[in-house]
């Protein structure tokens, strides 16, 4: 059926002929570039522009494919927005399919990544390049609600002839944006298109509504992650005997600090920097966590003069807490270790020890662990004298014998990228891992592991089609030299893009050597 004829079974909707000639007049005063006519939203007008000087032609038949169907699924099963699609599917598909309309949800390039919505409507959509993996960003597609909520950061509807290019004329469409909790940037668009006479005003309002409902279940899942990111690293807060400290997310965003009231919502926090200094003037010390960073003040008397914490959190009330054990073991080949908020010295030999007991919780026996460390050469007598130098060295009271056993909360960079492959997490796995685990150790388990979670880890970002995440991971220790990684950026980056420039050179070198 065409949309004509989709049109005609709906001749109960709200169609406005008056409306449609005069956007008529107007759509061919713009294109044709006369300033003359009647008034047009500036809403569209702006639009229209910012198409224009993207050279998007009037005359186009459908948008750019940038995926295709199966590339699109696997882009969504890795996006923010998959986690609340059965929210979005609830809300709106069977809304959308008695009336006549088709639902979409892009990404933050526009690139649609599921749609859903009426067979009738379906096929005809089909014919406009309304389908899975095109890009209906302004740059692609010229002014369309999908596009133009993504370039204005606010809910939009565009009717009939506001669209720029004519072929989609026949379609109305409202479309609302959807942003991270953490950042607050654009993640994606949701989007109702229907035939032009059917669409119901009622349907912006209810789009606004659901990307707002999408949002709100993304910042509690977002307090979720928060609150276990606090449980696993208080103890290293709370025993830094009265300096003021704070637990900082990787995005800087401060999840909890003492004293009360002491820290701002944020903190520029700059990957490998050991130190930052706040807009007042503050500095502070920077320990790594393995999912996130301790900060402490530097100077102790700027503490003193915040002001005493509240007596919740006075030592004397606070509840006895386990030991806190971070261990980021991953990157440059530099093992760090912060225990209790303190960070400890640290060589290969201890870090391998320790990164074996935390993969064991339930312990190892000297025998085990020696297997573990030296594999059938290990000798338990050798792995007891390096137990007993690090028990001097982190305390007893946290490596404990019979078997030994790491007693305190732990929480390590290898566990939290493994962690966020398992969920499906890739852009939280890549910024978990700085680089491969301890790449200057030749223990059997540390080989073992790190050849597992990179691995994973690649396979998961190719499997993801993602250009970001391929982009982020190229420039990553572990993809620098990946041929394919790089040959995929190439072949998904639009031209003109000037990541595509970069990453065929990458290829070229690659080939090369």
């Amino acid at each position: 059926m065409s949309v004509d004829g989709v049109v005609a079974r709906n001749t109960g909707a709200a169609g406005d002929p008056d409306r449609a000639h005069l956007l008529d007049e107007l759509y061919a005063a713009v294109v044709q570039d006369r300033t003359g006519g009647s008034p047009v939203r500036s809403l569209v007008s702006e639009s229209w522009q910012r198409s224009l000087a993207a050279d998007i032609d009037p005359d186009r038949r459908t948008p750019p494919i940038t995926y295709d169907r199966r590339e699109s699924r696997a882009r969504l099963s890795a996006h923010p927005l998959h986690t609340v699609m059965p929210l979005l599917r609830s809300n709106l598909v069977s809304i959308a399919d008695e009336a006549m309309h088709v639902v979409l949800v892009t990404d933050a390039d526009g690139v649609v990544l599921w749609r859903e919505g009426a067979s009738a409507v379906l096929r005809p959509a089909d014919r406009v390049g309304l389908v899975e993996g095109s890009r209906w960003s302004e740059d692609a597609m010229g002014t369309n609600a999908m596009g133009t909520t993504l370039a204005v950061d606010r809910p939009v509807q565009i009717h009939s002839t506001e669209h720029l290019v004519r072929t989609i004329h026949a379609w109305t469409c409202v479309a609302a944006p959807v942003h991270d909790p953490d950042t607050g940037r654009i993640i994606g668009a949701i989007d109702i298109t229907g035939p032009r006479q059917t669409i119901h005003p009622a349907m912006l309002a209810l789009v606004t509504t659901t990307a707002q409902l999408a949002e709100n279940q993304l910042r509690v899942q977002l307090a979720i992650a928060d609150e276990r990111m606090r449980q696993r690293n208080m103890p290293h807060l709370r025993c830094l005997g009265g300096t003021a400290g704070a637990l900082v997310t990787p995005t800087g965003r401060v999840v909890a600090g003492e004293p009360y009231g002491w820290w701002p919502e944020r903190v520029p926090v700059v990957p490998g920097a050991d130190r930052v200094e706040l807009a007042d003037g503050r500095v502070l010390q920077v320990e790594p966590l393995a999912e996130g960073y301790l900060l402490r003040a530097v100077d102790r008397s700027s503490v003193l003069s915040a002001g005493p914490r509240s007596a919740a959190d006075a030592p004397e009330t606070a509840a006895p807490e386990r030991h806190a054990l971070t261990l980021r073991f991953m990157g440059d080949g530099t093992p760090r270790a912060v225990l209790d908020g303190t960070p400890i010295p640290m060589t290969l030999r201890p870090a391998e020890m320790l990164t074996a007991l935390a993969l064991h919780p339930e312990g190892l026996t000297a025998e085990q662990l020696a297997f573990r460390l030296y594999g059938d050469d290990g000798n338990q007598t050798t792995v007891r004298g390096e137990v007993r130098r690090l028990r001097a060295s982190i305390g007893v009271d946290v490596l404990r014998t019979r078997p030994y056993r790491l007693d305190a909360t732990v929480d390590t960079d290898f566990g939290a990228v493994r962690r966020a492959l398992e969920g499906g997490r890739v852009a939280e796995a890549i910024r978990a891992c700085s680089g491969p685990l301890l790449p200057r150790s030749d223990a059997p388990e540390i080989r073992d592991v790190r050849d597992e979670l990179a691995t994973a880890l690649r396979r998961a970002v190719l499997d993801s089609d993602d250009v970001s995440l391929l982009h982020t991971f190229g420039a990553h220790a572990l993809g620098r030299d990946d041929l394919e990684v790089h040959e995929r950026l190439a072949d998904l980056l639009p031209a003109g893009d000037p990541r595509r420039a970069v990453a065929e050179s990458r290829v070229s070198r690659l080939l090369a050597e």
